[in-house]
């Protein structure tokens, strides 16, 4: 038997398993750039508009720490630009590929299961490496076909699908070399995401300033092939190198560390537990003090970039009549609020995604049998449910308050008004939450009547994403657009507030919360 040995049997097992979870965001990530040109074309249908956009763009370091440098005002240069979060989103959905099938899997116990039968020492950690490789090639691919079937030049379609494709096989190799090196999943994904935020605030800060700092980032190598912009492919093979050594010290590493545990050595605890730990809370909290910590940071970088470009958002996106109906659908009296109010929509589908995410903590825990644990020493289902769903449910408030204030701050102080640009501000983002809490209520649902099903919740997020946020681009008919709880909530700043849609939204969050805590107490706990 070689090391190698029943590497396509597990890469069908993992295929099997991500059969929901991938291909959704293979095809949101890879059809995003062909929404935008959708968009781009019937927002600037002209050259002359395509310009003003261009050189307002230009002209804001914000924008490009934000996005991306913009290399040209060609539509497909537009569209390379806007996508530009692509190149952070596709590293972001390979590391947790690679992780939840490496260490997690043995977290779970399932590696050691599966290693006693007739498979190779390299096979697994080679099957998740194969199956997020051909995810962010499938994204690429998409990509390049959606673009050049849309009408844009070949060679720019292909070095936009290249460059996220490499950018992803780069973070693939990161987040194999962390699966080693860690001592459990948890710590993995935080080294890999931890590596993927200084690149993206090296592209960020070296696009914002002189250009420099963005060459010791993968994200800005893929930025640098300029897509539809006379393309530059050598950067690509930066990109290529590094992937190569990565995946080759992963699988080296894997040569040299025993099963279920990492070549950092995990340290040990105290011998007893500060009073920090009393109780399903407090442990809640540790488990996800560093996640809402990471947040809140990202959030308000995110609310101070956004505030500090507001006020000049009028000289960038022109004065089209297109551009005047696109944001009329968000509400503001003026293009500023009509701006901040789009991007809150955004931000609110941001902050469901931490809520995912501190939800299916529960999950997790249940799953590598945690939770039978807690629970035998005498903590009731309620305290230990109710100690996780205070995070899922006032984390995304803390969220969307702290996005509220840093926009308010920045915006009032470019226009001076903080008086009148905090408050708004801060509705408008709170205004998020009754749908942050129905996506919630259905993650809750789902964990508590159907667990083996609780990850599905990511798709329910995306289906909500394409029904509103891109439904309302693409023009799909009103009763679609309503499907989704995000198309349902106040567009402030600016818009008048209509309580009955916030007051059903609260209702099914409440009705269909209940609906899942009362399957959760009456099925059993998997151990």
């Amino acid at each position: 038997m070689n090391a190698l040995s029943g590497t396509g049997a597990l890469l069908r097992l993992y295929l099997r398993r991500d059969r929901l979870v991938a291909p959704v965001w293979i095809v949101l990530l890879g059809a995003l750039p062909l929404i935008y040109a959708v968009s781009f074309e019937g927002l600037y249908p002209t050259a002359a508009d395509r310009q003003a956009f261009y050189l307002g763009t230009l002209s804001s370091p914000a924008q490009a720490a934000l996005v991306g440098p913009i290399f040209g005002s060609d539509l497909g240069a537009l569209v390379s630009w806007r996508s530009g979060l692509v190149l952070a989103l596709v590293p972001l959905a390979a590391i947790l590929t690679v992780i939840r099938h490496t260490r997690g899997e043995e977290d779970a116990g399932r590696t050691e299961l599966i290693g006693s039968t007739a498979v190779g020492r390299y096979a697994g950690l080679t099957a998740a490496i194969a199956l997020a490789g051909g995810a962010v090639a499938a994204t690429g691919a998409l990509s390049t076909v959606s673009l050049w079937a849309f009408g844009l030049p070949v060679a720019g379609s292909i070095a936009y699908g290249a460059s996220v494709a490499v950018v992803g096989i780069v973070f693939v190799g990161g987040a194999a070399v962390a699966a080693q090196v860690a001592s459990g999943a948890r710590a993995a994904r935080g080294y890999a995401l931890g590596v993927l935020a200084v690149a993206f605030a090296a592209r960020a800060v070296g696009d914002a300033g002189s250009g420099t700092l963005s060459w010791f980032s993968p994200i800005g190598w893929s930025a640098q092939v300029r897509p539809f912009a006379d393309e530059r492919w050598w950067p690509m093979s930066m990109s290529l190198i590094v992937a190569a050594m990565l995946l080759t010290a992963a699988l080296a590493a894997a040569e040299r560390r025993d099963l279920g545990s990492g070549l950092v050595a995990e340290r040990r605890g105290p011998a007893t537990a500060p009073p920090s730990l009393a109780g399903p809370m407090a442990l809640a909290w540790r488990l996800t003090r560093g996640a809402t910590v990471g947040w809140t940071v990202g959030i308000a970088l995110f609310g101070i970039a956004i505030g500090s470009s507001a006020h000049d958002i009028g000289g960038q996106l022109g004065s089209s009549a297109a551009i005047g109906d696109a944001l009329e659908k968000f509400g503001g009296s003026t293009i500023e609020q009509s701006f901040i109010a789009a991007v809150l929509s955004i931000v609110g589908v941001l902050v469901a995604a931490y809520s995912v995410s501190a939800l299916l903590r529960l999950h997790s825990e249940e799953e590598a049998g945690l939770a039978e644990i807690v629970l035998a020493t005498g903590v009731s289902r309620l305290r230990w449910l109710a100690g996780h769903l205070v995070f899922a449910v006032l984390g995304p408030a803390w969220l969307l308050l702290f996005v509220g204030v840093t926009i308010g701050l920045t915006y009032g102080s470019a226009t001076g008004d903080i008086g009148g640009e905090l408050p708004s501000a801060v509705l408008g983002a709170l205004g998020q939450l009754p749908a942050v809490w129905v996506v919630t209520a259905i993650g809750m649902a789902l964990y508590g009547s159907v667990p083996r099903f609780a990850t599905v919740l990511w798709a329910v997020l995306g289906g909500f994403v394409a029904l509103g946020q891109v439904g309302s681009v693409v023009g799909l008919p009103q009763p679609w657009l309503d499907l989704s709880p995000f198309t349902h909530v106040p567009r402030l700043p600016g818009a008048t507030v209509e309580f009955a849609p916030i007051g059903w939204l609260v209702v099914i969050a409440i009705v269909v919360g209940i609906g899942g805590f009362t399957a959760f107490r009456q099925r059993g706990i998997r151990g």
